[in-house]
């Protein structure tokens, strides 16, 4: 992550359609205010804009892994819905490497882009940044989403139903 905002604060454009980072941990203005609840704040960190009409991401503390990194990337839609997108950091950067906004409903959260759809300002230098650090950009957001669906999809639906009460 630490990583990721370095770069982010050198890139002279957006590295990804719709994405932003936010403040670290900044719980104050991201959750529909049904999720106040302390303890289901206390497992979730927000991190960044997810598109430009107000989605989010946020890091779920779906166990008490220390490694931020190796813990699941989930999205809130700004009209609702919230599911697990990434099975770890490393499946988000590949997935913010596609250069798409998400698209975040009830039922779903997935990526979309026109084939003759430009590519953010900063995305070749991201791509390469991906590159120095063993990654390239998910070809098929679709299946990195529905692989972490697969691993964290009904846990996550399971914890965050119990928080709706």
């Amino acid at each position: 992550m630490n990583e990721l905002k370095d770069f982010y604060d050198s890139a002279r454009d957006f590295i990804a359609d719709g994405f932003e980072l936010y403040d670290y941990d900044d719980k104050e203005r991201h959750f529909p205010k049904e999720l106040d609840d302390p303890e289901f704040l206390s497992r979730l960190i927000p991190f960044a804009q997810a598109n430009g009409s107000g989605s989010m991401y946020a890091i779920w503390r779906s166990s008490d892994e220390t490694d931020l990194a190796l813990l699941p990337v989930v999205a809130f839609g700004d009209e609702g819905g919230e599911h697990v997108v990434a099975r770890d950091f490393q499946d988000f950067l590949r997935l913010l490497g596609y250069d798409a906004e998400i698209m975040v409903d009830h039922d779903s959260a997935y990526y979309f882009r026109e084939e003759d759809d430009g590519h953010s300002g900063s995305h070749e230098e991201f791509v390469e940044w991906l590159r120095k650090r063993g990654l390239a950009p998910a070809e098929d957001p679709d299946a990195v989403v529905a692989a972490a669906q697969e691993v964290h999809g009904e846990r996550f639906r399971a914890w965050i139903t119990r928080r709706r009460g």
